[in-house]
């Protein structure tokens, strides 16, 4: 049997660093809208492997401040407009940095709150565009901040079953085709609340099964390539139904460290593409769910290390 390529943790936090300080590289002026969520997957990387500390957080948290509105809501970077998707990431990066408390948390609260719809469902920001990642979303901000009991979390949770499929999967809206990251959203959410009795596990649990291809790498649906990304999204959810067991971990920690680029760091969608800090961050997370040596234990409905979930949500 071939020798298993080791994770080049180093080399990724080499890499983490240096996609931060190249401003004006093409990645940098192309990630600038959601450098938000480029800060976010960095930052949670570093804290997985250990090398949190490498970052000067007295240059972070001020940045991170800076990108909230007065509606409450967070834009992906300074100047850009405020959106439930950017606003959860700067919730966890100062969750990392144990910094939840200079947060207005009562401004987040009530732009979240602003954003339920009559339905139960939640849009991202003032435009109006509907889907369950919102929904997931709210849901995790406001547990963070201790926050939940402040929106109407049965008709949330209703929305979110109205858009449950035939095959066990979940959609981005009633009747959308069942898609892996929409799954994570559904299930997280659900789990979030404790309403994961509304989930067909064995149903569920086989759809997501089937999304292992021969690379041992995971797809998002039927009949698409395997994505590393998709190594966080089934595997979360296969964990929160606890079904993680039917897969094949070894072949997907194979699949996962083939996609690494082991001389200058960084992790790929698939072996031998250009890497990124989006796959960079799910690669990781899906070798800290396969309990991979050296990597920090991460939660599968929060996205974030367990020992920060504890600390937040148990006070330990």
């Amino acid at each position: 049997m071939a020798k298993m390529v080791e994770l080049v943790a180093e080399k990724h936090v080499e890499y983490i660093v240096s996609v931060e300080k190249k401003k004006d590289a093409f990645e940098s002026v192309v990630m600038e809208h959601l450098r938000m969520n480029g800060a976010y997957w960095g930052l949670t990387t570093l804290d997985l492997l250990g090398k949190l500390q490498v970052v000067d957080q007295d240059e972070v948290i001020p940045w991170v401040i800076q990108c909230q509105h007065e509606s409450g809501g967070f834009g992906g970077n300074i100047g850009h407009d405020p959106h439930i998707l950017y606003t959860l990431s700067a919730v966890q990066i100062l969750a990392l940095f144990d910094k939840l408390h200079i947060l207005d948390v009562a401004a987040v609260t009530n732009y979240i709150v602003g954003l339920q719809n009559e339905d139960g469902s939640f849009s991202g920001d003032m435009w109006g565009e509907v889907d369950t990642r919102f929904s997931y979303i709210a849901i995790c901000c406001l547990s963070l901040l201790h926050q939940l009991d402040k929106i109407d979390v049965e008709k949330a949770v209703n929305y979110i079953v109205r858009c449950k499929n035939l095959d066990g999967g979940f959609g981005c809206n009633p009747g959308g085709e069942s898609h892996a990251g929409q799954i994570f959203c559904c299930v997280g959410a659900l789990a979030i609340t404790g309403c994961l009795h509304h989930v067909d596990k064995d149903l569920l649990g086989w759809w997501l099964c089937e999304r292992q291809v021969k690379s041992g790498g995971l797809n998002g649906r039927p009949e698409k390539l395997p994505d590393v990304c998709y190594s966080w999204w089934v595997l979360s959810s296969l964990i929160m139904i606890d079904r993680v067991h039917w897969i094949d971990k070894e072949k997907l920690a194979n699949f996962i460290l083939d996609c690494q680029d082991v001389e200058k760091g960084g992790i790929s969608d698939r072996p031998d593409d250009a890497v990124d800090i989006y796959h960079t961050y799910f690669g990781v997370a899906g070798l800290s769910h396969l309990q991979y040596p050296g990597v920090k234990a991460i939660d599968p409905a929060y996205a974030l290390p367990v020992d920060v979930v504890n600390r937040i949500l148990i006070g330990s």
